[in-house]
C-alpha cells in the first residue's frame, strides 16, 4: 500500500510523528519549524516548531488533496509495474522521496537534519515502510487499485490492535468488537475460497500490517527526533539499503516518458505527505481524520479513468464496513483522549 504506503488510511499518514496516545482536539500535530534566527547554529537539529493558525477548511482541503495524490502515485506504480520489477519501482519511490525531502529541508536546517537520537529505531521504521510499499506495489500489478485501497484501509485497525501490547494504550470491549467487524469487512472484499479471490490480496494485507507497525514505531520515536528528520529517514532503507539487490532486477527505462514516471513517484509521494502534515497543522486530527478516507474515492477515480476498473458491489460493502469500523475506533480514541486530557 505505500504506501501510503501503501499505503495507513493515507498510505503514508504516519510520516509525520505525533506523541504517544491518541490526539485529542486540544493537541495539534507538529508542522514545519519557523526560520532559524541569526544566532542559531545552522547545523542544529530542529527541536521546536510553530504550528500555523487554525483553519479547518484549509485542513480538510489539504487532506483531500493528499487523498488524490496518493492514488495518482499508485496509478503510476501500477503502470510501471507492468514492465518493470516491483523492487525497482519501490526503489524509485523511496529514492525520489529522499532526494525531494533533502532538497526541501537541507537549505533551512543544514546537516543537523540528519542527526537522530534513535538511529536503530529510525532504520527499523524505514524498513517497515519500504516493506509496506513493496508489498503494495507488487499487489497492484495483479489487482485493481480500488480493491487494493479498500484492503489497505485495515492499517488503522492494525495500529489499534498493536497499540495495546506495544504502546500500553488502553482498549475497550467496543473497540475490540469494532476491530472484529472491520476485519469481517476485509473478508468481504477479498472473499477467500471464491472464484474472485486473488493471492495478491494477501500482499495488500501484509502491506497494511507493515504500515501499521511503521505507525507504531513513528509514535515511539516522536519524542526523540523532529518530524523533518523522521521524514527523511523514513525512506532511507528503500533508497540505499537495497542497492546491492537492485542490479539483479534493474531494467533501464525504455523511454523518456518512463523516466518521467519513475521520477514522479517520489514527488507525488512527498507532496502527499506534505499535504498530510499541512492538514494536521491547520486542523485537529479529530477533524481531518475522517476525510482521509477520501483516498478510497480517489483510488476508484484513478482506477476507472486510467485502467477502466470499477469495484463490484461486495467490494463497496466491505470497504464501507472497514471505513465505519476505522471511524468508530478513531472517534473512540479521540473521546477517551479528551477525557484523560
Amino acid at each position: 500500500m505505500p504506501q501510503p504506503r501503501p499505503g495507513g488510511i493515507l498510505r503514508n499518514d504516519g510520516q509525520y510523528p505525533r506523541r504517544n496516545g491518541p490526539l485529542s482536539a486540544g493537541r495539534r500535530a507538529a508542522d514545519v519549524p519557523p526560520p532559524r534566527t541569526a544566532t542559531e547554529p545552522r547545523d542544529a537539529p530542529a527541536a521546536a516548531w510553530r504550528a500555523p493558525a487554525q483553519n479547518t477548511l484549509l485542513g480538510i482541503l489539504f487532506i483531500c488533496l493528499a487523498g488524490l495524490l496518493f492514488p495518482m502515485m499508485n496509478g503510476v506504480a501500477k503502470t510501471l509495474g507492468a514492465d518493470y520489477s516491483s523492487l525497482q519501482v519501490s526503489w524509485a519511490r523511496a529514492f525520489g522521496h529522499v532526494v525531494f525531502m533533502l532538497a526541501a529541508f537541507l537549505p533551512r536546517h543544514g546537516l543537523g537534519l540528519l542527526r537522530t537520537r534513535r538511529p536503530g529505531l529510525q532504520l527499523a521504521r524505514s524498513a517497515t515502510l519500504f516493506t509496506s510499499n513493496l508489498c503494495f506495489f507488487l499487489a497492484l500489478t495483479h489487482i485493481p487499485i480500488a480493491k487494493a485501497a479498500a484492503i489497505s484501509m485495515t492499517a488503522p485497525l492494525i495500529v489499534a490492535l498493536l497499540a495495546w501490547p506495544m504502546l500500553g494504550e488502553r482498549t475497550t470491549v467496543a473497540r475490540v468488537l469494532a476491530l472484529g467487524v472491520g476485519f469481517a469487512g476485509v473478508l468481504t472484499v477479498i472473499r477467500p475460497g471464491t472464484a474472485v479471490f486473488h493471492w495478491a490480496s494477501l500482499f495488500v494485507l501484509a502491506s497494511a500490517a507493515s504500515y501499521g507497525l511503521y505507525q507504531i514505531l513513528t509514535r515511539t520515536i516522536a519524542a526523540a527526533d523532529p518530524p523533518e528528520t523522521s521524514t527523511v529517514y523514513s525512506s532511507v532503507v528503500g533508497a540505499f539499503g537495497i542497492l546491492l539487490a537492485l542490479p539483479f532486477v534493474w531494467e533501464t527505462p525504455r523511454s523518456l516518458f518512463d523516466v518521467a514516471l519513475f521520477c514522479s513517484l517520489g514527488v507525488l509521494g512527498a507532496l502527499g505527505h506534505y499535504c498530510v502534515a499541512r492538514a494536521l497543522g491547520y486542523a485537529p486530527a479529530s477533524v481531518v481524520s475522517p476525510f482521509q478516507y477520501f483516498q478510497l474515492l480517489g483510488s476508484v477515480a484513478v482506477g476507472w479513468l486510467v485502467f477502466d476498473d470499477l469495484p463490484d458491489a461486495l467490494t463497496w460493502i466491505g470497504a464501507g464496513v472497514i471505513v465505519l469500523s476505522g471511524l468508530f475506533i478513531g472517534w473512540s480514541q479521540t473521546r477517551s483522549g479528551s477525557r484523560s486530557g
